[in-house]
């Protein structure tokens, strides 16, 4: 029998690299990663891989030749589509929404329509961001039957990419499952995400930034223990079902610019406020409670603190991978006075 082969889309990517470099490290699967590789993904992400077990195809998800091409070919035992590609970033959503339309749905409907035409298995990567955000001291957490109600281009072009998931699920019988995730940090995040920009301020002497009072609370994971969580799915969920992957790590916002600071060797106040964004979510918070007692899941970083500090370690060592994208980043976030 050949080992398992993974379409991953979005593999160059901060999470999906993080998942291509988990699969080659836990199992023996062979994978082709599709990455349009557009400003937030970066061949840098795979370097050091071997090549006899990673192939990086640059193309766009919605390419209607180039999908069929790559899923042609995944016909045996466990070969999957592992779709991570996806426009991401809220704020780039509310300049210019037209990129979460084309990539989100559009790429989205044409992996369903491969994943149909050829029999292959799919799992569809969407974030808690589409169930909208809970009140401060609201006691309840998402689950799998929280009803969407996105706030933002970026999370509406989500749910609406579940939506497709489940509609070709039900309609054409995809063989397909779903997972909503958590904020994810560590390794190979781009610079314009939250933690990474605070800690690439810090080490260029910047003081960082936080929007508004930075009370909004994040329900923070590890990219490692996302892969694990993803892989888990692969292996043992359920067809049709959405698992909610989480790891109990609700931060503020400011209590994670003031966590930075301090291990970083600087006072905790030493930070700037700037202009809240517009519809900024409150609170998200995912309980995971199906993943971990259906299919045995458990997180590996349950302590945020040392999982921030791997992470400020990493962005330290490897100045090389991010120093690139810095200036640009910032030019963008000055114009826009944050």
């Amino acid at each position: 029998m050949t080992s398992p082969h993974l379409l991953v889309t979005g593999g160059a990517g901060f999470i999906g690299s993080n998942f291509v470099h988990h699969v080659l490290a836990h199992t023996d699967a062979r994978v082709t990663v599709l990455d349009k590789l557009t400003y937030a993904g970066s061949s840098a992400s795979l370097a050091g891989l071997p090549e006899d077990r990673v192939r990086l195809v640059e193309g766009d998800i919605a390419d209607v030749a180039l999908v069929d091409e790559l899923v042609a070919p995944l016909t045996g035992e466990g070969d999957a589509i592992v779709h991570y590609a996806a426009e991401s970033h809220n704020d780039n959503s509310l300049n210019d929404p037209s990129p979460f339309l084309q990539t989100n749905l559009l790429g989205t409907y044409t992996l369903l329509e491969a994943a149909r035409k050829h029999g292959t298995r799919l799992h569809h990567i969407s974030t808690d961001e589409v169930y909208g955000d809970l009140e401060l001291d609201d006691p309840e957490r998402f689950t799998e039957h929280t009803p969407y109600n996105p706030s933002s281009p970026y999370s509406s072009t989500k749910a609406g990419s579940d939506l497709l998931v489940r509609a070709w699920v039900r309609s054409f019988d995809v063989r397909a499952t779903i997972s909503n995730c958590s904020n994810n940090y560590g390794p190979r995040q781009h610079v314009e995400k939250f933690i990474p920009r605070q800690i690439t301020n810090l080490l260029d002497g910047i003081r960082p930034r936080l929007y508004g009072k930075g009370e909004n609370v994040r329900d923070w994971i590890h990219a490692d223990d996302h892969s694990s969580a993803v892989l888990t799915i692969l292996e043992k969920g359920r067809l049709g079902e959405t698992y909610l992957i989480g790891a109990d790590g609700e931060k503020s916002n400011k209590e994670v610019v003031e966590l930075i600071l301090q291990q970083m060797g600087r006072e905790s106040d030493d930070y700037d406020h700037v202009t809240d964004r517009p519809g900024h979510d409150l609170r998200y918070a995912i309980d995971s409670t199906k993943l971990r007692e259906e299919l045995g899941w458990t997180p590996a970083y349950r302590d945020f603190e040392a999982g921030l500090a791997a992470t400020i370690d990493w962005y330290r060592a490897n100045e090389e991978w991010w120093r690139g994208q810095k200036a640009e980043t910032e030019a963008k976030y000055a114009k826009a006075g944050q």
